[in-house]
Parts: C-alpha cells; structure tokens; sequence
C-alpha cells in the first residue's frame, strides 16, 4: 500500500501520471478524502503528474489523538513529497487544504512554484471550530454531518441526489472523530491575515459564489486583494466547488497553471499537437507533401487549428475527437471523416465511443450521414466486429 511514515504518522498517497510532467499535490478538505479531486484526474493527468493524498487523521492515514498544527499538515505535505523525490512541486487545496496552501507559500516558498487556493480563508471563525471539534469528539461525525453537507453542496445538488454528494456523505461519517477533531483544532488556531503580503509565490484564489463556509467577502476576497498579483476565479457553487463545477474548475486550474507565454508562436505547440492528433506519419507525408501554393495553407492550419485550438486545456483530446468525428459526418466531409477516425482508434477511442456519437449523428443530422458514417468506421480494422465464435462443445 502507498504509505509513508511522517513524524510517526502513516499518510496514504496517490501519485500519478508520467515521470517526466511537472507534480500537481492536490489537498482536500476537511471531513474528505483524497478521492474529492477524482473529477479532475482525467484533465490533469495530460500536464501532471498528480499526487493526491489523505490529510492526517482523514482517509487512510493515521489519526494521532490531540490537537494537530497547520505547520504539521503543511510539514506532512513536504515530507511526502521529499520523500518521493519531488524537490519543487504546484500545489492546489481547497479549504483545510487551501490554508495548508497558504502555509506552503509563506514557509515553503522555494519548493512551491505555484499555490492554487480554492474556497478558504486566511482566517477561520474560530469558535465554530471550536464548537465543531467539541461536538465531534462527544458525538462523532454524524452529528454535524447534516450540517456540513448543506455547507458542502448547494440545496440543488442535494436534492438531485448527486453521486458526488453521496460519496461524500459516505466518507465524512467515516472520517475520524480523533482526525476531524485535530485538524479542527488547526484550522481553528491558524492566522495568515498578517503574512498575505509577503507571498511571492504565483496565486489563484478560487470561489464559490453561493459558499456559506468561505463566501468571497471577508474570505476569497481578502486572500485575491492581499497576495500580490494574485488570480482569482468566481464560480457559482457551494464550498466544494470542484464537485458542483468540475469541468469549471479544473478549466480555471489548468488556464493558470499553463499559460500561453506571451508573444509565443503557436506553431510550434501547434505541429506537436497535430503529431499526438494525426500520428507522425500522416504528419509526414503532408510536410513532404506540401509546395509553395499550399505551405502558408498548412502552416495556418497547424497554428491556428492545433496550435490555438486544440491545446486549450478546457476540453481532453478524447472529447475534442468526438466533436470532430459529429461535425464531419454531420457535414459530410467524409475525408476528414475518415483521416480521424483512423487516428482516434490509434490513440485511445473505442469503437463503442464512436459507435454512440454516430448514433447521435443518425438522429441530429440525418440516417443518411450516419449509414455512410458507420460504412466508413467499419473499414478500420480496431472497429471491425469480432468474427462469431463457435459454442465449446460439451463434454460427452
């Protein structure tokens, strides 16, 4: 199991992705786990390699009876991560895990390149904590978890019955009465009013427009007005915002820890897109292909189509191939049609995929482009129908 022992203490870890791509460290808020950022892996994973993991006395890490400190959390997150080999890493947490962001910044600022601060506060109303590690010490997490989940999610997304939600549920009734208690008493002593100004580190101040645990005035607000040159984006969420906008908030994430270097060329990013994209032997034969009346042509393409376009982080290159596959059939450009069809079941699309956006196809354009659509897909051999197998022949 990924455990790792800091100062007595084991922490579960989670470390993914692609040795060679810059660490994400995501940390979750109090009463989760890190399973709370599960939305946002798929995005992610295609910069970062992510490393998760679950706070002391939450999740699968140990939880010390006592009081804990905001310097042990952030202390935690440093240990894990030296541990792992990881000298300089970004880092994003949302409540409990935006103060030990907060933390980070001002004490650990050569080993943090960017801090990402979603729905926290440099101060929290400490007699609510106060009240709150009490009655989970005598009652347990049970008795605030009616509370805590209305704070959580908006009365919408409770009422939907959402899977996050739920899961949440699950994991807060779980939690450590000793763990929530502690980081509780962290929470409740920790004060970065003062030291705003002397964060250095690049800032993006995430909020929940309709959080009643850290709205923006007074909270958000203060962290954007105080850390110098800081970002900050609004959403319209209650206080786990990447639950209630996932796709928003790992959009927001991802457009401030890749940005486009001013003045840069998008051709460059622009031919290495295209080559993920097309693979490097259609890119090939088309830079050989090319001559003095198309070249402008193809050079227009690859900066403005897969340099400008395609490496916008909002959507994944699955999704972003399945929109072209719909347009191009809804179209009937049956040229691109098929160049990207052949690439996407070279690159991770399965022909079920392709299969349900035809479908979508034959009802929103028209059984004619799709019947020609499918003929098409099926001339590759990865959508191809398995041949029938024949029974096993029984025993006699």
């Amino acid at each position: 199991m990924p455990f790792l022992g800091v100062d007595n203490t084991r922490i579960f870890y989670r470390l993914e992705g692609k040795d060679d791509l810059p660490v994400l460290v995501l940390s979750h808020s109090l009463g989760c786990d890190h399973a709370m950022w599960a939305p946002q892996m798929p995005g992610l994973l295609q910069h970062f390699r992510v490393l998760r993991y679950d706070t002391r006395g939450h999740g699968a890490s140990d939880a010390p009876i006592g009081d804990y400190t905001m310097e042990q959390l952030g202390r935690d997150v440093l240990a894990l991560a030296g541990d792992l080999g990881i000298s300089k890493f970004a880092f994003c947490g949302l409540s409990m895990g935006g103060m030990v962001g907060l933390w980070l910044a001002v004490n650990a600022r050569d080993r943090v390149s960017a801090v990402a601060l979603a729905n926290t506060s440099p101060q929290f109303d400490s007699a609510t904590l106060e009240g709150r590690r009490r009655t989970v010490l005598a009652k347990g997490t049970a008795a605030i978890a009616d509370v805590v989940m209305q704070r959580f999610f908006s009365p919408e997304t409770l009422a939907r019955g959402d899977a996050y939600a739920a899961s949440v549920r699950a994991v807060l009734l779980a939690t450590s009465s000793a763990g929530y208690a502690g980081c509780c008493a962290a929470l409740r002593d920790a004060q970065f009013t003062d030291l705003l100004g002397t964060i250095q580190t690049p800032t993006l101040v995430i909020g929940g427009d309709r959080d009643p645990s850290t709205p923006w005035a007074g909270h958000g607000e203060l962290l954007a007005r105080g850390i110098r040159s800081a970002h900050s984006v609004r959403l319209p969420t209650a206080h786990l915002s990447n639950l209630e906008r996932p796709r928003s908030f790992t959009a927001a994430l991802l457009d401030f820890l890749l940005p486009v270097p001013e003045g840069a060329d998008p051709l460059d990013a622009g031919s290495r897109v295209r080559r993920e994209v097309l693979c490097n032997e259609h890119v090939d034969r088309s830079v050989a292909a090319a001559t003095d009346f198309n070249r402008e042509f193809q050079s227009l393409l690859t900066r403005y189509a897969w340099g400008t376009v395609w490496t916008r982080p909002g959507l994944d290159h699955g999704t972003r191939r399945l929109l072209v596959l719909a347009m191009m059939a809804a179209l009937g450009r049956w040229e691109e049609f098929r160049l990207h069809v052949s690439a996407a079941v070279k690159h991770g699309l399965e022909p079920c995929d392709i299969k349900e956006v035809l479908l979508m196809v034959a009802i929103y354009a028209g059984v004619p482009a799709a019947n020609t659509a499918f003929a098409i897909a099926k001339e590759e051999p990865e959508t191809a129908a398995p041949a029938p197998q024949a029974p096993p022949k029984e025993n006699t």
